[in-house]
């Protein structure tokens, strides 16, 4: 999952660390699209020590959507 450079200002501007909660709220105040706003939802609920943490987790999170078997798309 690719990060938009609002999603990666944000996370650079952010005071750690910070709970999902905190990303949420700071990220809804600072006008973070909502597309960017719901990768943020989508983080386990955890304290964050710094953006590369973050940006970790939504690295696994992708990664693991990426390798898991997809259900057959019946017509």
């Amino acid at each position: 999952m690719p990060s938009s450079p609002a999603l990666e200002r944000f996370l650079a501007d952010m005071e750690y660390p910070a709970q999902r909660d905190d990303l949420l709220r700071e990220a809804a105040r600072d006008g973070l699209p909502a597309d960017d706003r719901a990768v943020l939802e989508s983080l386990p609920e955890q304290s964050y020590s710094a953006a590369w943490h973050v940006r970790y987790r939504l690295a696994r999170q992708s990664l693991a959507e990426a390798l898991s078997p997809r259900e057959p798309v019946t017509a």
